[in-house]
């Protein structure tokens, strides 16, 4: 079988940043997929499992609220490697037309101090899987990757 496109990226050159991983055709439409990697692969330690949950509650509640960019969000989720996460978008889109849409996400992210929308029994299927502390964390972290963001953190490297 051949590699799909996302292992033939060079994990060991690659650094935290924002990055377009695909384009898809859809019909009549292009699905943009972006690679939001907030720690560097194979050479820093990777989030848990409860953080990236945790994220991955407080950033699809603002991206899917969001009023400029709701309708075109498709899907938020965490990598299985638990170095980032991809986020799809409706439209041909490039890294820096969505740098203020994931920093103002990730803003959010870093300074919820609330409940976890939808962490309870009743609306999700792990809900006892939270860390927010930590999801504040990296966020801040992720934040501080964006707010000094080189060309270099936006085109995957050769």
């Amino acid at each position: 079988m051949e590699k799909i496109t996302s292992f033939t990226i060079d994990h060991i050159k690659l650094l935290p940043g924002l990055y377009v991983s695909r384009k898809d055709g859809v019909g009549n439409e292009t699905v943009t997929t972006f690679d939001l990697r907030i720690c560097r692969p194979n050479a820093e330690p990777v989030m848990n499992t409860a953080e990236i949950h945790t994220i991955e509650h407080l950033a699809a509640t603002y991206l899917r609220n969001e009023p400029h960019w709701k309708e075109r969000v498709l899907y938020f989720g965490p990598m299985g490697c638990r170095t980032g996460f991809y986020l799809l978008l409706k439209g041909d889109l490039t890294s820096g037309e969505i740098l203020q849409l994931v920093k103002d996400c990730f803003t959010f992210v870093r300074d919820y101090r609330d409940e976890v929308p939808g962490a309870c029994a009743k609306d999700c299927g792990n809900y006892l899987d939270m860390n927010l502390p930590m999801a504040n964390y990296w966020a801040g972290r992720y934040l501080a990757v964006l707010e000094n963001i080189t060309q270099e953190q936006l085109v995957y490297p050769q």
